[in-house]
């Protein structure tokens, strides 16, 4: 009888934020490349994209891979290793945490008597699980 085989799920969810979603210029120019290529544009600039991923350091509940606006976007890029159908409902929850983030650093209230207007939401997982999907 074969065991089934235990994988670190995390170690390509670590190396996927390693190559886009760490602070440093290459990383930068990295996210700006993957973004043009999913979107087929052609942005320059790797300082454009304002990153807002949401930390496990704040909130211990909720931290997502790799966010960050870009024009009138906001993109949210997933990468998982594991079949979960559960991702919409998580990009879901995302989203809320990261407008809210995004309301409260602009000064906005959706008490106002006037349309807040907010970022159109791209959601992307990445999946390299073993499973068909």
């Amino acid at each position: 009888m074969n065991k089934p085989v235990l994988q670190n799920r995390e170690y390509k969810d670590r190396l996927f934020k390693a190559i886009f979603g760490r602070n440093t210029e290459e990383s930068k120019r990295w996210r700006l490349e993957l973004y043009n290529a999913l979107n087929g544009t052609s942005y320059t600039d790797p300082d454009a994209l304002e990153v807002n991923t949401i930390e496990n350091v704040i909130y211990i509940t909720m931290r997502n891979d790799i966010s960050f606006l870009l024009d009138s976007e906001m993109n949210l890029y997933e990468q998982q290793s594991t079949r979960n159908p559960n991702m919409p409902l998580r990009g879901l929850m995302y989203f809320a945490q990261l407008y809210q983030i995004y309301l409260t650093e602009r000064d906005k209230s959706l008490l106002s008597s006037k349309l807040v207007k907010i970022p159109t939401p791209k959601f992307i997982v990445f999946y390299n699980g073993s499973e068909n999907e």
